[in-house]
């Protein structure tokens, strides 16, 4: 399940925080819940205070909003440990369910991940014990003091242990993960059993708040369902990333390549190159390359700024031989490497095609972002439709706004693929 970005209130630490829409939504409730407890808790007692009804309500909103300073700081407890990790927090969002850290990758070890899933619900542990134990002093003070704190000390504790059980998108799911990966050494195999553990509480959920609206406990029931449903997006999502991921790993090269280069023999004058450029593309900057070769023997390319800078008297004397580039100019891969390497090369050289070399290190053909993101997808089983494919060659960027490159470092940081087992391409001849 994916959030929007909501408004941005201010920064703690160089992390944005920011608010979604939903969130005053879930606010009125609790202002709603928080008033009807006191309400109840006050009234008629003899240590009353005689609150009038719209401070009931003040105390309701106030309580409300320090439930969500216990939740920003329990999303404070994961995103400064993060930090320490060496992982860039994005931003702290406060949506209807909470609050969420979003960071840029996992950590690179099983105990960094075990430590920033444990440091929320520490946060929120701490805070209910402290809470709990300065409740008498509180409740010496005023009566709605004292049930002020209680009631945020044995919230924070719900919520510590909530997020303790074993499953994603919860802290408990991501401890599961982190220990997994721990003992087996697979970031991949603890993603897939914290997965299988998110889908069975979030289905266990759904069930426990289809029986409680059976039997007329609707916001309760209501609720539940509404936390399974997002525990099942979450877990969806989780799954889309392991497809992905295994789909990077699996294709190769050759399976997403195309054939944007044009090839001329040595002895072809710069009005033949000047003819084909102009039939090609009319020059634009994303034009096929032109390669150049001698009896079957790559000797390099050249490109529009050759025509650039010589008069055109001299293009019918002077031959694409006499004006050669190197081909290793050219950001290159080997049409066996797999996809994600290719993501890493095109992201590392800024390049915006790559050249594909054969086994023997001859050009058989080229690759670019468009492409590369299209094979991807339609291994997931979606076709794509024209209009998105022009639009990503275009711009020259993957379709769907693909965030292959953060998948890419991802599975690199935690060892699932290795750029060393990977060598670069050979020579090209």
């Amino acid at each position: 399940m994916v959030l929007t970005e909501g408004w941005q209130l201010l920064t703690i630490r160089g992390i944005p925080l920011r608010i979604h829409p939903s969130w005053f939504l879930i606010l009125a409730v609790a202002t709603v819940a928080f008033h009807q407890y006191y309400s109840f808790n006050l009234t008629g007692s003899s240590t009353d205070l005689a609150l009038s009804p719209m401070a009931v309500w003040g105390l309701g909103l106030i309580t409300a909003l320090l439930l969500f300073v216990s939740v920003l700081l329990h999303e404070l407890g994961h995103a400064l440990v993060a930090l320490s990790q060496g992982v860039r927090v994005r931003s702290i969002t406060l949506f209807l369910l909470g609050g969420v850290a979003s960071v840029e990758r996992d950590c690179n070890t099983a105990f960094g991940s075990l430590l920033v899933a444990a440091a929320g619900p520490a946060v929120s542990l701490l805070l209910g014990l402290g809470l709990m134990a300065i409740n008498p002093a509180a409740s010496q003070v005023a009566p709605w003091l004292g049930l002020m704190v209680s009631e945020l000390g044995s919230l924070n504790l719900v919520l510590a242990l909530f997020n303790l059980l074993p499953g994603l998108p919860l802290d408990g799911g991501l401890i599961v993960k982190a220990l997994v990966w721990q003992v087996s050494g697979s970031q991949r195999k603890g993603v897939e059993v914290a997965n299988a553990c998110g889908r069975v509480l979030a289905s266990l959920a759904i069930g426990l708040g289809v029986l409680l609206l059976l039997r007329g406990a609707g916001l309760a029931g209501a609720w539940l369902l509404l936390l399974g449903w997002f525990g099942l997006g979450a877990v969806r999502n989780q799954q889309q990333l392991l497809q992905l991921q295994a789909v990077l790993t699996t294709l190769k090269v050759r399976d997403a390549a195309g054939r944007r280069f044009r090839v001329l023999e040595a002895s072809a004058s710069l009005r033949e190159f000047s003819r084909l450029r102009l039939e090609d593309s009319g020059g634009e900057a994303n034009a096929d390359w032109v390669l150049v070769c001698h009896r079957g023997r790559w000797l390099g390319r050249v490109d529009d700024s050759t025509l650039q800078q010589l008069p055109v008297q001299r293009w019918d004397t002077d031959h694409l031989g006499d004006h050669l580039q190197p081909l290793s100019g050219l950001a290159s891969i080997r049409e066996d490497a797999p996809l994600w390497q290719a993501v890493q090369t095109l992201e590392d050289s800024g390049a915006s095609r790559l050249l594909v070399l054969s086994p023997a290190g001859l050009p058989s053909g080229t690759l670019e972002r468009p492409e590369l993101g299209q094979a991807v997808v339609e291994r997931l089983g979606v076709k794509l439709p024209p209009v998105v494919l022009q639009a990503a060659r275009r711009h020259n960027t993957y379709p769907l706004g693909l965030a292959l490159p953060q998948v890419v470092r991802g599975m690199l940081a935690s060892g699932e693929v290795s750029a060393a087992d990977f060598p670069s391409p050979s020579s090209t001849r």
